[in-house]
């Protein structure tokens, strides 16, 4: 199925289930389509500056610096989620979306220091979270604790922290993130779509991979798209 630029553009934030993650063919973008684009510029200025809000604050880097919150165990968190997104094939928004929950919730929130748990714990509700935002298909709470998950939960436990997280939260799940406007950069660098699947991979790959690192809050708050230009 082919999409053209004009067709994607006006719900950015949905942009990223477009199918292009599944391995459709790559979409067409139009000379007309490009030269029309003013107002969608600035929509995707808009969200770049949106993005902002979406994040945590800049001491929360320090308080990893400090030691303040254990560092090791947020890469180990991370980790795991990255797995379950590629054991149940999750979209790459999922995992993003999980990672920024879980952030935005240290920021507000002190996990007790009680041997690991309420990470994993914490881990599973943010992934439940992202899950039912962007999945058609979600495992059931007991099947989403896979790939080496270091503690099992009951259902209930994990509806109580999914609960938690979203009262933190304000219940601000719809966030915007680089696959808001993954598309559109992807579309200006390259207006005939040849290598537009290459292109949102390679920087599906890259976005995927710098949330493994607390860095990453210094990239989005600075400049959310550096993302499409490494």
């Amino acid at each position: 199925m082919s999409v053209t630029c004009s067709g994607s553009f006006p719900d950015l934030l949905c942009g990223e289930d477009s199918g292009i993650f599944a391995g459709e063919s790559s979409p067409a973008c139009s000379s007309s389509d490009l030269e029309s684009s003013a107002s969608i510029e600035e929509s995707i200025a808009g969200f770049i500056e949106d993005e902002r809000n979406f994040v945590p604050g800049f001491d929360y880097l320090t308080r990893f610096q400090t030691h303040s919150l254990d560092a090791s165990a947020r890469e180990e968190s991370v980790a795991w989620i990255l797995k379950v997104q590629a054991y149940y094939n999750f979209l790459p928004l999922t995992s993003y979306l999980s990672v920024n929950y879980m952030d935005r919730f240290l920021y507000s929130r002190r996990l007790p220091d009680n041997n690991g748990w309420p990470w994993q714990l914490l881990s599973v509700a943010c992934l439940s979270l992202a899950a039912k935002m962007e999945e058609t298909v979600v495992p059931s709470l007991l099947d989403l604790q896979v790939e080496g998950a270091k503690y099992i939960f009951e259902t209930k436990t994990i509806r109580r922290m999914e609960l938690l997280v979203l009262s933190v939260l304000d219940w601000r799940l719809r966030s915007v993130t680089p696959f808001s406007f993954i598309y559109f950069f992807a579309c200006k660098l390259d207006p005939t779509g040849t290598f537009m699947g290459f292109l949102i991979s390679r920087a599906t790959k890259i976005i995927l991979s710098n949330i493994q690192g607390s860095t990453i809050y210094i990239i989005i708050i600075q400049a959310p798209t550096l993302y499409l230009l490494v």
